[in-house]
């Protein structure tokens, strides 16, 4: 990606937004799911443990809601290691071409670009 002011060179990127997205928010309630659980072995009183246990099992419905999701969307492969392999190169390559960009070129001039011409 050489310049990614120009309107081309977005092609594509809400899919790769949503996928991102969906991954930190499968991490981010296996994380929660995780903690919840040792919250839970931890506490003593029923009336706690009672509502620990209703929260942790909306976060488990809530991990394999999203988790589907990414299936169906093909943002990730669990059964299927070649293809998530790929998926993992892929993502890596998309990071290493943003940190490439050049933030502040020389010319910012954005005349002609869009599709309404500027008012003078």
């Amino acid at each position: 990606m050489q310049d990614y002011l120009d309107p081309i060179n977005s092609v594509g990127m809400p899919e790769l937004t949503d996928s991102g997205v969906a991954l930190e928010f499968l991490l981010t309630t296996k994380t929660g799911i995780r903690n919840l659980s040792i919250a839970l072995t931890e506490t003593a009183s029923p009336a706690l443990q009672k509502i620990m246990r209703t929260q942790l099992d909306v976060m488990i419905d809530l991990y394999f809601e999203i988790s589907d999701l990414m299936q169906k969307k093909e943002w990730l492969k669990p059964f299927n290691l070649e293809g998530q392999k790929e998926l993992d190169i892929k993502s890596a390559e998309n990071a290493i071409s943003i940190a490439q960009l050049e933030l502040f070129p020389k010319s910012m001039n954005r005349k002609g670009m869009f599709p309404t011409p500027p008012k003078n």
